[in-house]
């Protein structure tokens, strides 16, 4: 299959731009960072040549990072109005070229006081209205490269290489689900292949995740056992997600199995960073 993945070098992006091709299917990347005439916030006809010439597009950019990004910037104007044009101009090329598509939400996307949230959750109706499928990700995580935006793996990781400890954010005690970058890959890949896409309930949560819990600060203990540093725990509570907690469901299941544990996982981020 051919595959544009709009966001192709983003965190998820590139690593299943790399996935796909090592399966054997082409991919045509589309992201702001490797070209300005890639930029999703602005109509183009390059964007619809792309999506013309592809088999299935998978919708992965947005403008967003780990916690301390989304502390910081999700309440701008910017931050909203980057995220509505570019949903804006790739729903247009999705309807206008009729290409089947999975789009990237959220678990957070029913959390109302986050912007991040609610824009999540406006492209779920965007994604509704052509029949596309949505999948909800629950703290992908993997190399990443924008040291703004990394997420709390990366940066824990980059912390213990820089500072010989392990500082964190908060104190640690908010509980989380991750998945490793490669288990989401082979879940976008089945989700997207014609057999599974053409029969997947439009209705089912599609949540990607481990579906295991572990709070922050477990998070940070295996990475400083790993690496032989301290921890050093934060004062403050997450104002991000605050105290809300969702479940998610299990309907994936039924199709698709994590294989990485957490330790697993990080152990394969911290061998990819420390070998960089």
């Amino acid at each position: 299959m051919k595959y544009l993945v709009l966001g192709s070098a983003g965190q998820i992006g590139g690593h299943l731009s790399g996935f796909l091709r090592q399966q054997g299917d082409t991919v045509l990347e589309y992201d702001l960072v490797t070209s300005p005439e890639q930029d999703l916030r602005k109509p183009s006809k390059l964007l619809i040549e792309r999506m013309e010439q592809a088999d299935f597009v998978v919708f992965l950019a947005f403008d967003v990072g780990g916690a301390r990004y989304l502390k910081t910037y999700q309440h701008t104007f910017e931050f909203v109005s980057n995220n509505v044009k570019l949903m804006d101009n790739a729903f247009d090329a999705l309807k206008l070229t009729r290409k089947p598509f999975i789009f990237a939400s959220s678990q957070m996307s029913n959390m109302s006081y986050s912007s991040y949230g609610v824009l999540k959750a406006l492209g779920e109706y965007y994604a509704r209205s052509l029949n596309g499928l949505i999948v909800k990700f629950w703290n992908v995580y993997g190399i990443e490269h924008d040291p703004e935006k990394w997420h709390a793996i990366t940066d824990f990781i980059r912390k213990a290489q820089t500072k010989g400890r392990v500082e964190m954010m908060t104190d640690g005690h908010e509980m989380r689900q991750f998945l490793y970058a490669d288990d989401c890959c082979k879940a976008l890949r089945l989700l997207s292949r014609p057999e599974t896409y053409a029969t997947m309930s439009r209705e089912a949560n599609l949540h990607i995740t481990n579906f295991e819990w572990a709070s922050i600060l477990e998070v940070a203990q295996l990475v400083g056992e790993m690496m032989q540093v301290p921890v050093v725990p934060g004062q403050s509570a997450d104002v991000v997600q605050k105290d809300l907690r969702n479940e998610p469901d299990r309907f994936l299941l039924q199709y698709w199995q994590p294989e990485t544990s957490l330790r697993e996982g990080i152990a394969h981020v911290i061998k990819a960073m420390t070998a960089a």
